[in-house]
């Protein structure tokens, strides 16, 4: 059975943002094992993630976000059955707001900042489709 969850978290330490390219890396080198895609939207100290695979890896992924120490503030926004992958083109795809045109997010929020805490998971589920969809995702492996 395919599962896809969202979530959003704080970085635990924002003196240190090569932390970023840590979990993508970590993302990259254990997802394909475990069968998990997914993409990983991040800015101003946010991240925003969607990850799909099999319901066991994915629970166990999102404990381990939950526990991991370079996250805070770990928010589950949604959490749904799926028929198909929406982002199974990624091991973990990324997208870097501040290189973003902020109208894209804008769309989605009342203001151009990216602030999931603030919106539905419905709303940041739409967003990361719409980033696919504009080609603003990097990192396809």
């Amino acid at each position: 059975m395919l599962v896809r969850l969202l979530y959003v978290s704080r970085l635990a330490d924002p003196s240190k943002p090569e932390v970023i390219d840590g979990i993508l890396s970590d993302s990259r080198k254990h997802n394909p094992e475990l069968g998990i895609t997914g993409i990983l939207c991040y800015g101003a100290g946010i991240f925003l993630q969607a990850i799909e695979g099999g319901r066991g890896p994915v629970s166990e992924l999102y404990n381990h976000i939950c526990r991991d120490k370079r996250h805070k503030d770990v928010v589950l926004l949604d959490f749904q059955e799926i028929q198909e992958r929406r982002f199974g083109g990624w091991t973990m795809g990324q997208v870097n707001l501040a290189k973003l045109n902020t109208s894209i997010v804008l769309k989605y929020s009342e203001k151009a900042e990216l602030d999931p805490y603030a919106v539905s998971g419905k709303v940041s589920l739409a967003l990361l489709e719409e980033l696919m969809a504009t080609a603003s995702i990097i990192g396809r492996a």
